[in-house]
């Protein structure tokens, strides 16, 4: 069978039967979909889509819940206009897909996008957030890019950053207990290298009984099990923003 091979268990989940409430923009040569709260702020979170790409519903329900919470929230097309992942994609050509999508190599796009923040939107406090592939870029940004202030990454692929733990950023790591692509011990290891290496705030926190994409891509009301956790996961991705922005 053509999908047999399964590198990332990013099944789609439950898609969210969502429109979402803000817009889609041009921010120079990437698009982007932008929510605003209806009072002003000058904090601002850029999202980090997932494989799906950004145009998923259950990325933009995300960036809306953070605009319900006061922050201006922004979803860009970081695959800038190549073709995200399919449900019906063969997994065995994943990886030859992955490499033309370097979750570390959005630099470019990222200071695109916070100058559209600063410029047109009034932000001066700005952190990020990203799920599966864009909490592996959370995690590079926060090795990297001094202009943010803070970070979650949720379920970000643990592997692509070995050996580098100097957070620039308080950074907080959501892990699912059950998730097929990052075992326990890669968590356990993280934790401990951050312990030795890292002068920032930082927090690692596995949430039980729970498998990838649990935060944005398992509906509430399908598990009432997994409704505790998934509530949790998002209520401590807002807490730890509102502490740090």
């Amino acid at each position: 069978m053509a999908n047999e091979s399964r590198p990332c268990p990013c099944d789609i989940g439950d898609r969210f039967d969502y429109g979402g409430r803000g817009q889609e923009v041009q921010v120079e040569h990437i698009k982007a979909y932008v929510c605003k709260p209806p009072a002003s702020t000058d904090k601002a979170v850029i999202v980090i889509h997932d494989i799906f790409g950004w145009q998923l519903p259950n990325t933009r329900y995300i960036a809306d819940m953070l605009t319900t919470n006061g922050y201006i929230a922004i979803c860009p097309d970081f695959f800038v206009g190549q073709e995200a992942w399919k449900p019906s994609n063969d997994w065995g050509s994943f990886d030859e897909w992955l490499k033309t999508r370097n979750a570390s190599k959005i630099d470019k796009e990222v200071d695109v996008v916070l100058k559209y923040l600063r410029d047109q939107c009034g932000a001066k406090k700005i952190g990020v957030i990203g799920f599966c592939w864009g909490g592996a870029a959370v995690q590079h940004l926060m090795l990297k890019n001094p202009h943010l202030k803070t970070g979650v990454s949720l379920y970000g692929v643990i592997r692509y950053f070995d050996d580098k733990y100097s957070l620039l950023h308080p950074t907080f790591f959501i892990f699912a207990e059950k998730d097929d692509v990052i075992p326990l011990e890669q968590v356990t290891l993280l934790e401990r290298k951050l312990k030795q290496n890292c002068k920032v705030d930082y927090e690692v926190k596995i949430y039980p009984g729970q498998t990838h994409g649990f935060v944005h891509r398992k509906r509430e009301d399908i598990n009432p099990q997994d409704r505790p956790f998934i509530e949790e996961g998002r209520k401590d991705m807002i807490n730890w923003l509102n502490k740090y922005l």
